[in-house]
């Protein structure tokens, strides 16, 4: 788990950027960033996929669900999800194409593609997008919300997220979100605590 002090150390260098971070920084207060690095990788990504273009609320449901219709609440193992029956999956909540995604991450899981966590330690961001991305369904947002929550990495800008991009048109009072690509330019000014950067952008509504 990441130090608080780091934390702060993040804060006070974005903080020291400009007048628009500073007084962002100011009137949100503390990181209070809240990985979770006890989940594997493939849970993870199960997870994340269930948030896919949905509010929270809508995939703590479709979660609430999955997890009631193996009748646990333990997070149901790759055999079990690829064990069941589609439109069980589609009961909970998921789509036909979020189901498929769903039989993928579980097959990569017990082929090896999707690694452990403790094999993923050791692989850079652009290796782990690089696979997983080969995924059925898996695009480099769902791999940065596994960097940044399950393996705690501190320098990852989603570019694309849609709150990141608007977080920062009402940072800097522009009437436009910036492109992927605007936001992976002005992304590199707050390396190395982009993850913190995307943390305090996306509390900007």
């Amino acid at each position: 788990m990441q130090s608080e002090s780091l934390y702060k150390e993040g804060a006070a260098f974005l903080a020291s950027i400009d007048q628009d971070w500073a007084r962002l920084v100011s009137d949100i207060g503390e990181c209070t960033h809240k990985p979770r690095p006890d989940r594997e990788p493939y849970e993870a990504l199960i997870r994340a996929v269930a948030y896919q273009q949905l509010h929270a609320k809508a995939g703590d449901a479709i979660l609430g669900k999955l997890l009631a219709l193996f009748g646990s609440n333990r997070f149901p193992g790759a055999a079990q999800l690829l064990a069941a029956d589609v439109s069980e999956l589609r009961a909970c909540g998921f789509s036909a194409r979020k189901v498929e995604t769903l039989r993928a991450i579980a097959e990569g899981s017990l082929t090896g593609l999707v690694p452990l966590r403790d094999d993923a330690e050791h692989m850079t961001d652009d290796e782990l997008i690089a696979r997983l991305t080969s995924l059925k369904g898996i695009g480099r947002w769902t791999v940065e919300m596994l960097l940044i929550y399950t393996l705690e990495r501190m320098d990852v800008l989603p570019a694309d997220d849609f709150g990141v991009r608007e977080g920062y048109r009402r940072l800097k009072s522009i009437p436009v979100a910036p492109t992927k690509k605007e936001m992976e330019k002005f992304g590199h000014r707050w390396s190395p605590y982009r993850t913190l950067a995307a943390w305090y952008l996306w509390r900007l509504k």
